[in-house]
């Protein structure tokens, strides 16, 4: 099956015409609109310079209900004794640009940065920063559209700093009803917070219920 080539136009394939590796599309843009319009079809951009931007939906799919996430006891007495200080959106930029710098994560380029710096501004990407000592430590970022979240990527500079982050993140969702947390494709280190494979029909699923309109609305024009 020929994988799909993005133009202008603002559409994307459904999900369920990937190929086996979950590949949807190849090409076009990280504009806000199109980054919104692929998170609200369970799409998602991971490449590395110089290749062309490459959509991905795998299957199965990770994700974490936000209800269900399991904590360590070391790690819930990392929290009870407050070693880190957890703030949301006030550092997005020093969040992604320490997770471009993990050895892991090559694929956030310098368009990357833009692009989710963008979303930021817009209100759709948020960031939980763990401090200690005024220092910071660790943290995430993601994207928030309807009631769902889907997480993009970690840092952690000290021992239990991003999983702080992780937990402040998931009992923030829990209390403002989201219906799960975006982890994209299987890590041993997500399975232990309790995060499960989910087959994709699944995962697009909880996606509908987690969308509000307007983003329903796009996904039906686009892919009419």
């Amino acid at each position: 099956m020929p994988v799909y080539r993005l133009t202008d136009e603002l559409i994307f394939p459904h999900p369920s015409l990937a190929d086996p590796g979950g590949l949807v599309a190849v090409g076009g843009d990280l504009s806000p609109e199109r980054l919104l319009l692929a998170y609200a079809h369970g799409i998602f951009p991971w490449y590395s310079d110089p290749s062309p931007i490459l959509w991905w939906s795998p299957d199965p799919r990770l994700i974490l209900f936000p209800g269900e996430i399991r904590i360590s006891h070391s790690l819930r007495r990392v929290i009870k004794k407050q070693v880190f200080t957890v703030t949301m959106d006030n550092s997005f930029g020093e969040v992604i640009r320490a997770c471009a710098q993990t050895r892991e994560q090559t694929w956030i380029t310098g368009e990357m940065i833009d692009a989710y710096t963008a979303l930021h501004e817009l209100g759709y990407a948020h960031s939980f920063e763990t401090r200690h000592e005024g220092r910071l430590v660790g943290g995430l970022y993601g994207v928030a559209l309807g009631k769902a979240f889907f997480g993009e990527s970690m840092f952690s500079a000290m021992s239990d700093a991003s999983k702080v982050a992780l937990v402040s993140l998931a009992n923030l969702l829990a209390g403002l009803g989201f219906e799960f947390i975006d982890c994209q494709t299987a890590t041993e280190h997500l399975k232990r917070f309790g995060a499960r494979e989910v087959p994709r029909k699944e995962f697009l699923d909880c996606l509908r219920r987690a969308l509000d309109d307007k983003w329903k609305n796009s996904i039906l024009m686009a892919s009419g």
